[in-house]
């Protein structure tokens, strides 16, 4: 059964309205005033109030704001009892989250009316906001599964670590690190287009094909190839837009050489130097993003690694970022942000991690966060 709160400080008014509605079946409470009413609401949690506009002390006006400030009881549906007939007052009370009006002197048959389209709203309300945290759980369970997917930092011979922030709607981010041999050493990072689990799932796949080496007869030391195989794999229907980019590379720890080969993906930052003299290169080959296009080309590229530089991996939600001003930031001022901080020893991914929050005038990113940072001594 529905629980009714009526607020309103003539007596009167409050034996009519509680005669009312029990009549129709409705359980219901009442209160005096505004501040009594908010008490009643914050322990009951009723379905619905109506509320009268003018009262000493709170009005109705005031008790709606708060009672819609509430998280606990922003779908309870809120009703003013007015003789207040103006297009501005109703704006007015629109305005602080009245979800409708009541005139005085009531009509009974008014008033049931209007009360059960309200009831009906609120339940509709109350199944939404129920679904919306289901999803939320569920995607926050899959955001921890991801994360239980990813390798963990890596010491020896290489110094590898990062950060990994998933959106609230989770994205399609995912990478991966491991040797193919003592001397060669693999690793990639891909981001599948668009948000929740149609996005978190390919990804997943990628990394369990490739981390299990199941794609046979493939040489996973040519990145092109890889490429070309996960196209092969993959490749979308114009139904379903599984499609994703992806920076794949092969690191010779002998020769001290990355052969490397990207589809749409940002391009890998190799920073190395010092302070007075940084040397930034952009790793990064022509390619469509994986699934795209059945007869997509890939090539592969070979770049030197210095001493004392640092290789980063990323998706584009780590430069995607609207600023306060309303401002995309980009990825210039990311690449210049990895350039001014850079340090041939000792450049913490949490300095970076803490930039990137700063610029966000949000509290959580609109798009997954992957960053890898790779050391080289």
């Amino acid at each position: 059964m529905y629980q009714i709160l009526v607020i309103d400080d003539d007596p009167s008014v409050l034996i009519l309205l509680k005669r009312m509605l029990a009549r129709q079946g409705y359980e219901v409470v009442a209160a005096s005033n505004g501040a009594e009413g908010i008490e009643i609401a914050n322990t009951n949690h009723p379905a619905l109030i109506i509320c009268d506009w003018m009262m000493p002390g709170l009005s109705g006006i005031d008790v709606c704001q708060r009672i819609k400030a509430s998280d606990v009881l922003s779908t309870t549906f809120f009703i003013l009892l007015t003789s207040l007939d103006s297009v501005a007052d109703r704006v007015k009370g629109l305005d602080a989250g009245a979800d409708d009006f009541i005139s005085k002197p009531i009509e009974q048959n008014e008033l049931q009316a209007r009360v059960r389209a309200g009831l009906r709203l609120h339940q509709l309300s109350r199944d939404l906001r129920e679904q919306k945290q289901k999803l939320e759980a569920e995607l926050t369970e899959a955001a921890e599964y991801v994360c239980s997917l990813l390798p963990l930092p890596m010491t020896e011979r290489l110094e590898i670590n990062y950060r990994f922030i998933p959106s609230r709607q989770l994205g399609g981010d995912c990478f991966d690190y491991y040797w193919l041999d003592p001397d060669y050493l693999a690793l990639y990072l891909l981001d599948a287009a668009g948000h929740g689990l149609k996005a978190t799932l390919p990804s997943i796949s990628v990394l369990n094909l490739l981390r299990s080496r199941a794609l046979q007869n493939l040489n996973y030391y040519q990145p092109s190839q890889v490429l070309k195989a996960l196209n092969d794999t993959f490749q979308m229907n114009y139904q379903n837009d599984k499609y994703f980019t992806i920076w794949y590379g092969v690191y010779n720890y002998k020769k001290r050489q990355l052969i490397y080969s990207s589809a749409g993906h940002p391009p890998a930052v190799l920073v190395s130097g010092n302070k007075h003299c940084t040397e930034v290169k952009l790793l990064r080959t022509s390619g469509m993003p994986v699934g795209m296009f059945p007869d997509a080309k890939y090539i592969d590229d070979f770049c030197d690694i210095p001493e004392f530089s640092k290789l980063y991996l990323f998706s584009d939600g780590a430069y995607e970022i609207t600023k306060a001003d309303g401002k995309l930031w980009g990825l210039d001022a990311f690449i210049k942000m990895l350039v001014d901080v850079h340090h041939p020893v000792d450049t913490r991914l949490n300095e970076i991690i803490i930039h990137l929050t700063s610029l966000n005038p949000k509290d959580v990113f609109d798009d997954d966060l992957s960053i890898l940072q790779v050391r080289f001594d």
